[in-house]
């Protein structure tokens, strides 16, 4: 606490936020040297909305109401604001009036109503009372205040209102539900869809830092935009020229007459701040920095980039980059080409988000090449700011693309990544390829905490929000070219139709490895099989039932352009339900003869893709056909547990830090009870530390019981874990203790255990690990050497679906002995699911639970038996995780 007895300034409350129209703000706790800002906000207001917040005229401020507005203890007394370019436009404050209840007030200057800003503040103030032990906001409405009385209806708590004395009294119970964190995530993906919208639909644009020199940065980001077509205003932005490229230039954006948009910004990485506040000035909604100089030239250009991107964030604006290659929107109503490549695909129905600056023109140039054509484009250089999950938010409602790809290079934020992308993969396909995949290496212009994640649990993490991952850039294209123009198939099984018997060999052994299935290998046509020949027998591979997709491969002994047989398979593909991918003539894409125009003169549904090799499209069919298999799964709900108590596993969670305040393992009747609190009961067992007490435990649990080594050093060694079994009488008892003794030593250095023997069943262990990146991870797997030695686990981020269990059960390769092996009993999988949960809903819940591990647990044909757990707690911010209850974007 602080010398006034309220506590300490609460840093981990300060955020930035997304407007609904897409302009940001920084948000904040009020300080006392606040004064003059409030006084000032006030002064911006108008006399109604000052009469709506204290229900009199109020005209000004005095000194009394400055002083105790700003002075807050931030516990019973709490007000946050919203600033823009350091000026307050909003403010919102509680004031506690009972031992869980407080009455909430808001104020929004006129000129900023309507942004959202006071649905932004309520999630923030509610989060903040959330961690100061209130249940309950109470305000009080004029009538007439009809937005405010929107903010608390619409808010998705608990709301219950009604009028007293002509005043509508609110009661919000403002625990999180389901319906608030909807209505959140829904503002969330309008305010940041929003944001990248302003960023790709320009209506004019500013080069800053355009040369006259034609080897420069700035004169060939002129040259693009206007050789390129774009339709607004072009400006460029050099003080020692009146033209760049054949547009007026201007000493500073300052300078231009007209409204600007768009500033993308080459100039030396020291000079951006200040074009950072002239763009702001003069009212530019985003920045695009392809200057280099940042993050990735070491500390003092790291320091750099956070500066770029708070400046930029605190006057409003967003940003791409720095190190950016820029951003193309093909729409014909804009043909903007703001980035330094001079190859541009054309119009298409793909997505594609790069991190790679330098790798962004040669995914231009090949995405040409390949006859691909792109809706919007953006290289997000060093992702200071807009990441993939902005351009996810966006891409969801673009009606002009129809795939995403991604090329990544770090994630940022992977909680939020899943959220968006599993609703995203609902909708459209995500096809991502990831750098540093085996490595974990991050290029050093990001900055992203480090993790310790292993790679399978983080392709997981892609699995389970229906991303189709592939392996490298080409199989992205090869996945995205069929995706792009074909239907989706709906099972495995594959005709092969072809003039070359090698290549129909090739493809069927790809198909076997790839999990695909050829059913339908019809005797390879001559090599001279004519037009005809191709059309009948792809008629006759696409009518059957049997077969999901088809793969054609089309070779010619002599010179010939094979257009004939183009056409016919051109005609077969044409509004046939069932995926074709050829090998034509070698060729890699969409090449132009199987190609089908829609009604904009863009390649479209129907154009068929072409491979170099048949195993690279049947590689391309089995990833559709995975896609095709998730998004056709049920979605699964998040169950409901009986038995849990969150609210009494938190008071265990704080009396054990506060015992050990830099963290622990707890065991013993602390850690029963801390699992109880998610109905997980452990397997009936008492700590020994004589035979004689052995002997009583034994007693006590009715005999038939082991004694056990549980020291730490031990519990890697489950060989060692249990050495005695079905001791039934005191005399067997004398005898293992004295073994255990002469294997481990005294049971004050080893740690003995009495445990009731548990029924038959297969060993396995559930596990949980709290990631700085990724939050929490939930692993699952069979108990012993062979699941160590060869990585048999299958990992999930919480909150698990029912799907989401049964998979990870079934997922992995011992999974058939769970399922009657050799004629083995059949676990009761449904209890062992169920045991997963509770264990995830535990680490969701609370984020000082860095590991907990279930194991062994024994799954038998009657339920699970837990014959031992582990947890560790670690003290947290109380804003850990950056994907709870209230947005904010991730910190620079």
């Amino acid at each position: 606490m602080d010398a006034t007895g309220g506590l300490p300034y609460p840093a981990s409350w300060e955020a930035d936020v997304v407007l609904r129209d897409g302009g940001t703000a920084a948000l904040r706790p009020i300080r006392p040297d606040d004064a003059e800002r409030l006084v000032a906000f006030y002064g911006r207001v108008s006399a109604e909305s000052k009469y709506f917040r204290f229900f009199a005229p109020y005209p000004r401020l005095s000194k009394a109401d400055v002083d105790r507005f700003t002075h807050v203890d931030h516990r019973d007394r709490v007000a946050l604001i919203l600033t823009v370019a350091d000026e307050m436009i909003a403010v919102a404050r509680y004031d506690r009036t009972g031992a869980t209840t407080a009455e909430a007030a808001f104020l929004v200057q006129d000129a900023d109503q309507g942004r959202g800003a006071g649905s932004v503040l309520l999630e923030h103030l509610a989060q903040a009372a959330r961690e100061n032990g209130i249940e309950k906001f109470t305000a009080e409405v004029l009538p007439d205040n009809r937005r405010m009385a929107v903010v608390f209806r619409e808010a998705g708590y608990e709301t219950a209102g009604e009028i007293e004395d002509g005043i509508v009294v609110f009661a919000l119970e403002i625990e999180p539900t389901a319906m608030s964190l909807e209505v959140m995530a829904a503002r969330e993906h309008r305010a940041e869809a929003r944001s990248v919208e302003r960023l790709l639909t320009p209506r004019s644009v500013a080069v800053v830092g355009a040369s006259r020199s034609r080897d420069k940065v700035g004169q060939t980001l002129v040259r693009n935009l206007v050789v390129g077509g774009f339709t607004g205003p072009v400006y460029a932005v050099n003080p020692a020229a009146r033209a760049v490229a054949g547009v007026p230039a201007y000493g500073s954006v300052l300078d231009i007459p007209g409204e600007v948009d768009l500033a993308v910004v080459a100039v030396p990485a020291d000079a951006v701040r200040d074009v950072v506040t002239d763009c702001a000035a003069k009212g530019i909604h985003g920045l695009i920095v392809v200057s280099s100089g940042f993050a990735e030239t070491g500390p003092e250009g790291r320091g750099r980039q956070r500066e770029l991107t708070r400046l930029a964030r605190a006057h409003g604006l967003r940003v791409i980059g720095p190190s950016a290659l820029g951003i193309i929107n093909s729409d014909p109503d804009l043909s903007l080409n703001a980035t330094l490549a001079s190859v541009v695909p054309g119009r298409g129905g793909i997505g594609f988000f790069c991190q790679s600056g330098e790798l962004g023109t040669v995914i231009l140039q090949t995405l040409a090449e390949r006859g691909l054509g792109l809706s919007t484009f953006v290289s997000a250089g060093n992702r200071a700011d807009v990441s993939a999950n902005d351009l996810l938010q966006y891409w969801i409602d673009d009606p002009s693309t129809d795939v995403v790809l991604l090329y990544l290079e770090s994630i940022g934020n992977p909680r939020k990544f899943g959220r968006i992308a599993r609703q995203m993969s609902r909708a459209k396909p995500v096809v991502a390829v990831r750098s540093g995949r085996f490595t974990q290496g991050v290029p050093v212009g990001h900055l992203v905490p480090q993790t310790s994640v292993p790679q399978a649990a983080v392709d997981a993490m892609f699995r389970q929000a229906g991303v189709v991952l592939v392996d490298t850039f080409d199989e992205l294209l090869d996945v995205a070219q069929l995706l792009a123009y074909q239907p989706l198939p709906t099972g495995p099984d594959i005709a092969v139709v072809g003039n070359s018997d090698a290549l129909g060999m090739l493809a069927t052994d790809a198909a076997a490895g790839a999990g695909m299935h050829v059913v339908r290998r019809l005797p390879a046509l001559r090599p001279d099989a004519t037009a005809e020949d191709f059309e009948q027998a792809l008629t006759d591979a696409v009518a059957d039932d049997s077969v999901h997709s088809v793969v054609a491969v089309y070779v010619s002994p002599i010179d010939v352009t094979g257009a004939d047989v183009a056409a016919a398979i051109g005609r077969v593909a044409s509004g046939c339900t069932k995926p074709i991918v050829v090998t034509f003539l070698g060729s890699q894409g969409v090449p132009e003869p199987l190609r089908r125009y829609d009604e904009r003169g863009r390649a479209g549904r129907g154009s068929v893709p072409s491979y170099a090799t048949p195993e690279a499209g049947v590689r391309a069919l089995a990833k559709a056909a995975d896609y095709a298999r998730w998004r056709a799964r049920p979605q699964g709900r998040i169950p409901t547990l009986d038995g849990g108590d969150e609210d009494r596993a938190r008071l265990v969670v704080e009396r054990v830090l506060a015992e050990h305040s830099t963290g622990t393992d707890i065991e013993g009747g602390t850690l029963e009870e801390l699992l109880r609190c998610y109905g997980i009961d452990l397997w009936p067992a008492y700590e020994v530390d004589s035979v004689d007490a052995a002997v009583t435990a034994a007693e006590r649990l009715g005999w038939d019981v082991a004694l056990k080594a549980t020291a730490p050093h031990l519990r890697q060694r489950p060989d060692l874990a249990d050495v005695w079994r079905n001791i039934d009488v005191e005399a067997e008892m004398r005898d293992a203790w004295e073994t255990m003794v002469a294997s481990f030593g005294a049971p004050d250095s080893a740690g003995f255990v009495v445990q009731k023997m548990a029924p038959p069943g297969v060993p396995v262990l559930v596990k949980c690990v709290e990631d700085r990146l990724f939050g929490p991870i939930v692993s699952f797997g069979l108990a012993g050497v062979a699941t160590d030695l060869l990585d048999d686990l299958a990992y999930r981020m919480p909150p698990l679906t029912d799907v989401d269990a049964a998979e990870m059960i079934r997922e992995v390769r011992a999974a058939p002995l769970l399922f009657g092996h050799r004629g083995g009993e059949h676990a009761d999988v449904d209890a062992l699911a169920d045991l997963m949960h509770r264990l995830a809903r535990l680490a969701y819940d609370i984020p000082e639970v860095l590991a907990a591990e279930l194991g062994p647990v024994m799954a038998g044909a009657s339920g699970v038996a837990v014959l031992g757990a582990r947890v560790q707690l670690v003290p947290v911010e109380p804003q850990a995780r950056s994907d709870w209850y209230a947005r904010r974007l991730t910190p620079p």
